[in-house]
C-alpha cells in the first residue's frame, strides 16, 4: 500500500481546500476563513478563487489553535508572537549562511580572506577586543 504513496510530500503544495484544512486542524471553516481575513494564515488561490492551504498552513493553524486555546493568548497577540517567530527564524537563517561563509573562509586556508568587524566609526580586521566589559558600558548604549 504504501508502495503507492509519495516518497516524500511538498509540504508548500496547496493541496487541501477550507473543509479538509478545518479537520486536519481541527477547527471549524469559518474559523479557517476569518484567519485568512486578519491575515494570520493566507492560503493560496485556485483558479476559480477558492482557498487551497498547504500542510505548512494546516501546521500553523494547529500553532494558533495552541496559542489560543492552551496559553490563552488573543488574536492580537497571536499576530505579534508569529511575526516575531518569523523575524527570528530568517535571522537564524542568516547566521547559518554566515557560518558557511566563515567555515568556507577558514578552510580554504586563503590569505587574502579576512574578517572584519565595523562599529563607532572603526574598523577592525580579525578579532574584536573590547576595552571594557559589556556590564561596564554607560547605560543607553
Amino acid at each position: 500500500m504504501s508502495d503507492f504513496l509519495p516518497a516524500r510530500m511538498d509540504v508548500d503544495a496547496p493541496l487541501f481546500t477550507v473543509t479538509m484544512a478545518a479537520r486536519l486542524a481541527e477547527m471549524h471553516p469559518q474559523t479557517l476563513r476569518g484567519y485568512d481575513r486578519m491575515g494570520l494564515v493566507v492560503p493560496s488561490r485556485s483558479k476559480g478563487r477558492g482557498r487551497r492551504y498547504t500542510l505548512r498552513d494546516v501546521a500553523r493553524l494547529r500553532h494558533i489553535q495552541e496559542l489560543s486555546q492552551e496559553e490563552g493568548i488573543n488574536l492580537e497577540g497571536i499576530r505579534r508572537i508569529l511575526s516575531l517567530e518569523a523575524q527570528l527564524d530568517e535571522a537564524q537563517g542568516q547566521i547559518a549562511r554566515l557560518v558557511e561563509i566563515l567555515t568556507a573562509r577558514e578552510e580554504s586556508g586563503s590569505v587574502t580572506a579576512r574578517t572584519f568587524t565595523a562599529g563607532h566609526g572603526t574598523v577592525h580586521l580579525g578579532r574584536t577586543v573590547r576595552a571594557q566589559s559589556p556590564r561596564a558600558l554607560p547605560p543607553g548604549l
